[in-house]
């Protein structure tokens, strides 16, 4: 018989192995670090989960979920989408590699490679976004471990032939990767056109409603899978149970939502383009648009994410245009279900092939909010430019 336990032993241990009481739609939230093995040889057994921060229930769940989705080998998840991307690079590079990487890229990915990447011995040239595979693949060195990709290019939009880079890149040896944040997984798929890792920033389209942080990066292959996996682990880094379920959660209606923004933001590039003050729609899903052929043979559908050049004017009336919204709110983020603009010049002073505007450049994310009442919005700022102008 078991001896009698004072109220503090069995606060503790009530209960803990208590079964699932039924099936839900999602997997449970288990929050924990400590896991409890089933016996001894089970401690130093690398084929279990023997601590938390390799993440449980619905991180499994979600990264089973993403790397179907992706046509992957596997799928890691990061604290936040330039953690992933990160993360990703730590994992395959190593002192006296290069990398060469599109101009366009995400500017904290560029900070990264710079600022970080530098100290390590590791050297980052950058190419023109504009130039095809063989003039891409014509800049790379001895050295050149990676490629680094981004379709269509962050806050430009500029397109890259990636099927051909990739296939290019893999008959020297070189791995590539890519940002699929604009994709979604849904509307691009890289790594069935031959890229090795695809990066996304969960936080934004797959999350969807801007409340949580995380990113994943997915692999072709099993030993890429695996080398990303042992990164995670080594580096330290975990995501919280709740975070994953979230996003887990957000997945599951990426189709619609995704869709609801496709149709939006189409409506919002047509409008845009007849208005007086646009001299230019950068939106790859437009017919006329520089690099549509390319977007259309490889992907599926254009998303929230567009931008626009006006007519030149001075900084003040830009500052106006963008006081004057009120349902576009000014953020930098955007996969959310609600609009946002930025103006973009500040930031193409790091570029070394900087695009060649004749005005300012507006980015816009069009969210789920009605169409029309989004255009009045639009009108309303546009106007209040032409005034300051």
């Amino acid at each position: 018989m078991r001896k009698k336990q004072s109220d503090a032993t069995r606060i503790i241990h009530t209960g803990a192995d208590a079964g699932l009481i039924g099936k839900t739609v999602n997997p449970p939230v288990q929050r924990g670090s400590t896991v409890i093995l089933p016996n001894a040889a089970s401690l130093y057994d690398s084929g279990q989960v023997t601590y938390g921060r390799a993440g449980l229930q619905p991180h499994a769940a979600l990264c089973a979920a993403l790397a179907d989705l992706e046509g992957a080998a596997g799928a890691e998840l990061f604290p936040s989408g330039l953690a992933a991307m990160t993360g990703a690079l730590l994992a395959v590079l190593k002192s006296g590699d290069e990398v060469l990487a599109v101009d366009c890229v995400y500017a904290p990915t560029r900070r990264f490679c710079d600022k970080v990447l530098s100290r390590f011995g590791i050297s980052t040239r950058y190419f023109d976004p504009a130039l095809g595979a063989d003039e891409v693949l014509a800049k790379t060195s001895p050295e050149t471990r990676l490629i680094i990709l981004e379709a269509p290019g962050s806050l430009t939009f500029e397109m890259q032939d990636v099927p051909a880079i990739a296939a290019a890149a893999r008959a020297r040896g070189i791995l590539t990767l890519i940002d699929n944040t604009w994709g979604a997984g849904l509307y691009y798929k890289p790594i069935t056109h031959g890229v090795d890792i695809s990066v996304q920033a969960l936080t934004k389209y797959v999350g969807g409603h801007s409340d949580s942080f995380m990113g994943a990066a997915c692999a072709r292959d099993a030993a890429l899978a695996q080398t990303l996996r042992d990164a995670v682990w080594q580096v330290g880094w975990s995501t919280s149970a709740d975070d994953a379920y979230t996003m887990l959660r957000g997945l599951r209606t990426l189709p619609t939502r995704l869709a609801r923004h496709s149709q939006n933001a189409l409506a919002i590039a047509d409008w845009l383009q007849v208005q007086p003050d646009v001299i230019q729609v950068l939106c790859p899903g437009l017919p006329d648009s520089h690099g549509h052929d390319i977007w259309k043979r490889d992907f599926t559908g254009q998303n929230g994410l567009l931008g626009f050049v006006l007519s030149p004017g001075p900084q003040a009336a830009v500052h106006a245009l963008l006081d004057a919204l009120e349902l576009f709110g000014l953020g930098f983020s955007w996969g959310g279900y609600e609009s946002l603009a930025i103006n973009c010049d500040p930031q193409f002073d790091v570029r070394k092939f900087p695009p060649a505007y004749t005005g300012p450049m507006i980015r816009i994310h069009v969210g789920l909010e009605d169409v029309e009442d989004l255009k009045a919005d639009l009108a309303t700022a546009l106007a209040a430019y032409a005034a300051a102008r």
